[in-house]
């Protein structure tokens, strides 16, 4: 779980993007294949709700672009990789500094590629935990990624 100098940059400017420091979340590890990305989100002034726990979209805008960015950058340039929705299952408060680990297998990544082989665009679910340090999951957020081929691209 090496981290190399070049991904350490574009992981700090992935985490200066306004859109994305207003998250509240920080990368805090990419791997090199950019199919890995740790986040974490502290509970501060800028993270928690009315109750003190963190808000909810905190817990989302600090998880929502790394499955699209991960898909783009594992597939050919052109291909047009959007969210669609997100559902955020609740399952205790967030009272402590959130982290999760965004993984994308191969084996998504091929049966992205073999369903855009037959058709023009797909649509794919991940599954995302938000955790305490303990590991006690405070949220499952699933994600639906829209995936479509370069219109110029046929299928064989």
């Amino acid at each position: 779980m090496h981290e190399t100098l070049k991904q350490k940059a574009r992981r700090w400017r992935f985490n200066l993007l306004p859109s994305y420091r207003g998250s509240g979340g920080w990368m805090t590890y990419l791997a090199d294949d950019w199919r890995e990305v740790h986040v974490k989100l502290p509970l501060n002034i800028f993270t928690q709700n009315y109750v003190g726990t963190t808000y909810c979209g905190s817990m989302y805008s600090a998880i929502a672009p790394f499955y699209v960015a991960m898909i783009h950058f594992n597939l050919p340039k052109g291909y047009i990789v959007w969210d669609k929705s997100i559902q955020v299952d609740f399952k205790r408060p967030g009272k402590e500094t959130l982290y999760a680990k965004i993984i994308l297998t191969e084996d998504a990544l091929d049966e992205i590629r073999e369903t855009l082989s037959q058709k023009r665009s797909t649509e794919r679910d991940f599954t995302i935990e938000l955790t305490d340090k303990v590991g006690t999951v405070c949220a499952t957020l699933t994600e639906t990624v829209y995936i479509r081929r370069p219109l110029k691209q046929r299928v064989t």
